[in-house]
């Protein structure tokens, strides 16, 4: 079955329009974006090329609550903002509906980030987090399938400890981002 956003298109936040509304994690958000570095020049130049085109859109469900959203988000802000896609923001709480056609491993993880075409077709997504980063939550996740297990909060503190050890002190995750969008992008 394929999705379809028509219905969602033009309904979000734009992007300086959810910084402007974060009630929470504002400033961390702001900080990793002013951060943000390109990889390499051929990474920016392949993202500027995309303003030749005209048949893509962009979604992110998120919410600012969400760490994932505040260190990735920015680098996707960043990374498209030449490109000339049109990007908004549907909150997650707000947009359950949405939320609950992209799920990660059977829950509710932000961001998401939808590309689609000009009929709201999604081609493809991204996210909640780079690969590197996500085999920790999937490795967690198969190790422990059940929520109710005693131990479970206490493997769940270890595994949200290695995310951020993998995510890093720096911005070196950031060109993980940039890399996976592309290579995401490259494919419609």
């Amino acid at each position: 079955m394929s999705r379809n956003l028509a219905d969602k298109l033009g309904k979000g936040l734009k992007p300086q329009a959810f910084i402007d509304a974060m009630t929470k994690n504002r400033d961390k958000f702001v900080e990793w974006g002013e951060r943000f570095e390109w990889g390499s020049d051929d990474d920016r130049e392949f993202f500027e090329s995309l303003s030749n085109r005209d048949d893509l859109r962009c979604v992110i469900i998120a919410s600012d609550w969400c760490g994932d959203v505040v260190r990735n988000i920015p680098v996707v802000f960043r990374a498209l903002e030449h490109s000339g896609m049109p990007v908004e923001v549907l909150i997650m709480e707000e947009h359950l509906d949405t939320m609950d056609q992209f799920l990660t491993m059977g829950g509710r993880s932000i961001p998401v980030v939808i590309f689609t075409d000009t009929g709201g077709f999604v081609l493809g997504t991204w996210g909640p987090r780079p690969k590197h980063v996500q085999e920790v939550m999937v490795r967690f996740k198969q190790e422990n399938p059940d929520r109710n297990a005693p131990d479970y909060e206490e493997k769940m503190k270890a595994a949200r400890a290695e995310l951020i050890a993998r995510y890093g002190e720096g911005t070196e995750y950031q060109q993980a981002i940039i890399r996976e969008l592309r290579e995401l992008i490259s494919t419609f």
